[in-house]
């Protein structure tokens, strides 16, 4: 598994790809954080990060498919997936060696955020005025609605061997996880009965819960269930073409 992860690794720095990825997502939160007025931090004279976690699920949507589309669809298409399967590893690793690699690279592409973090709790009046708790929460829901579209995105480059196609699956089903749900419970049928039990059933439900500061079994149990749950379909997708 770790042979898998430092390969991944390589190969996101030693090409574009991890510059890339971290370059866009940086530009995009510093532009919304600090000069596009409707969510300019300095407009609003408000000392909140709410813009970076409100918009940055929505960045993951694009972002994350982008990074996971060549993970296993590569392979496929240049033919190395049975040598790789074939390598005394087993499903388990190879699929945990790719997703290490990606999870890493996107906590690498959030942690100089941490610098808006440090900025805004400096222009605080008085300094410090921060809730700095919700914070960490957020940032906590952050990270694991990166680890579940991580998965979803692995799996969906699992399932073709077009690095297009594997991006645009991962990021329909990365919104339908996401938003789908919340949308669906507004239905007649849902709406006043069974729409909190729907809400429930999404990621935004969950990412929503832990950014208000309070980690809640429920909500770890999800984010843990849903990821495993899409390894473990990446990983049937592996024995399939190795059947």
């Amino acid at each position: 598994m770790l042979a898998i992860y430092k390969k991944e690794i390589n190969a996101f720095f030693s090409s574009l790809t991890g510059y890339i990825v971290i370059g866009i997502f940086l530009m995009l939160m510093g532009l919304l954080l600090w000069v596009f007025p409707d969510y300019s931090i300095l407009g609003n004279n408000y000392a909140s990060l709410d813009t970076l976690f409100n918009t940055a699920p929505m960045v993951f949507l694009f972002l994350i498919p982008a990074v996971t589309m060549r993970s296993l669809a590569e392979e496929t298409q240049n033919g190395t997936i049975e040598l790789l399967v074939t390598r005394p590893l087993s499903d388990w690793q190879i699929v945990l060696g790719k997703y290490l690699a990606c999870i890493t690279l996107v906590f690498l592409a959030v942690l100089p955020t941490t610098i808006y973090y440090y900025s805004v709790y400096q222009l605080g009046a008085p300094k410090g005025n921060l809730d700095s708790g919700g914070i960490l929460g957020s940032y906590i829901g952050l990270m694991f609605l990166a680890s579940a579209f991580v998965a979803i995105g692995i799996f969906a480059s699992s399932r073709t061997s077009n690095q297009i196609i594997s991006f645009v699956l991962a990021t329909f089903l990365c919104f339908f996880m996401y938003q789908a749900f919340d949308l669906f419970s507004h239905l007649p049928i849902f709406y006043g009965r069974f729409d909190d039990i729907v809400q429930s059933l999404g990621i935004q439900y969950h990412y929503n819960s832990v950014g208000r500061g309070i980690l809640d079994s429920r909500d770890l149990i999800y984010f843990l269930s849903l990821t495993a749950m899409f390894l473990a379909a990446t990983v049937l997708s592996l024995k399939r073409r190795r059947w």
